[in-house]
């Protein structure tokens, strides 16, 4: 293989998502609206919760780290992509690319494992209230914080490093609409098993134990309200899971589907519209999610609004 052609890389091309310029003015409307209220809905959950006293719990730390990875992995791919639709400049520098790699993989990690750590989070406040505190102290939740960012930045490295050591001596065209692996691999003319096996085995492992952790967080969840006698008691425990859940089987259900199928079902024009979906629709659908079933955030949201029309 040539060494030279391998060096000489400085940049790539996207693709994007369509070559049609009608279509790609809708896009670009549309997806820019979802970005902008991505952008505003989760800056709106980080401040409330760290202005709000009554939101400084573990539930609501956990949850404004959650806006902050929505909000950072959106980013590293939104306004890329935004501006391609609106030029027809789709290049993209190397470093530019395996940063978006980086950055993306990063905190969709991040996200993934603080779902699980926020399942963790519920079960001790429903089946141990009165330790709540304690097993859940603001030096506990710091630390699981700090891990999660750690492993977050180790498994985007690996990815990272691994994909941008490869050789691609031929096309530099990605068919995606961002730096996302797979495509890269595809455009690759070296041997790709080694990195085509660590992402099945390292995003394996993350996705079987943080949705088995979440599994049995919710089993003894679901243990633990069966002996509440109030059915309003009940009601509460389940209510502030409710959240929770909705932005795991979002989240989850589509994490599944776009990286564990055959690779006889890979279709890239397909993974587009998925990709889409998780990288700008879902980021904005956690917020607004939390904000309309959660009666805390309803709350405080209110004392905001008041705090800021006497103040």
């Amino acid at each position: 293989m040539d060494k030279e052609n391998c060096s000489s890389l400085t940049d790539f091309f996207l693709l994007g998502i369509t070559n049609s310029p009608e279509i790609k003015m809708s896009l670009f409307v549309t997806f820019l609206i979802v970005y902008l209220i991505n952008v505003l809905a989760n800056l709106g959950m980080i401040t409330l919760i760290r202005v709000d006293s009554q939101l400084h719990t573990p539930m609501y730390y956990f949850l404004s780290h959650l806006s902050f990875a929505d909000l950072c992995y959106s980013s590293a791919v939104g306004p890329k992509m935004l501006l391609d639709l609106l030029t027809n400049n789709r290049s993209i520098p190397f470093v530019g690319c395996a940063l978006q790699l980086f950055f993306f993989y990063m905190f969709i990690d991040v996200e993934c494992l603080l779902l699980a750590v926020m399942a963790f989070d519920r079960y001790k406040a429903i089946s141990n209230p009165l330790l709540y505190a304690v097993d859940m102290s603001s030096r506990v939740c710091s630390v699981l914080v700090a891990t999660i960012y750690t492993l977050g930045i180790v498994d985007a490295l690996i990815h990272t490093s691994l994909a941008f050591h490869l050789c691609f001596c031929g096309s530099r065209e990605i068919n995606h609409f961002f730096c996302d692996v797979l495509p890269i691999l595809v455009i690759s003319c070296s041997d790709t098993q080694i990195n085509e096996l660590l992402i099945f085995t390292i995003f394996g492992f993350i996705e079987l134990s943080t949705i088995s952790g979440i599994l049995v967080s919710y089993f003894y969840i679901i243990l633990s309200v069966i002996k509440i006698r109030s059915a309003e008691g009940k009601f509460k425990a389940f209510s502030t899971c409710a959240s929770h859940l909705t932005a795991v089987t979002i989240f989850q259900g589509t994490m599944l589907f776009m990286y564990f199928r055959p690779s006889s079902a890979y279709d890239l024009h397909q993974d587009k519209v998925t990709s889409l979906f998780y990288s700008l629709v879902i980021p904005m659908l956690n917020p607004l999610v939390y904000s309309l079933r959660n009666q805390d955030v309803k709350e405080a949201t209110k004392r905001l609004k008041k705090n800021f029309v006497l103040g």
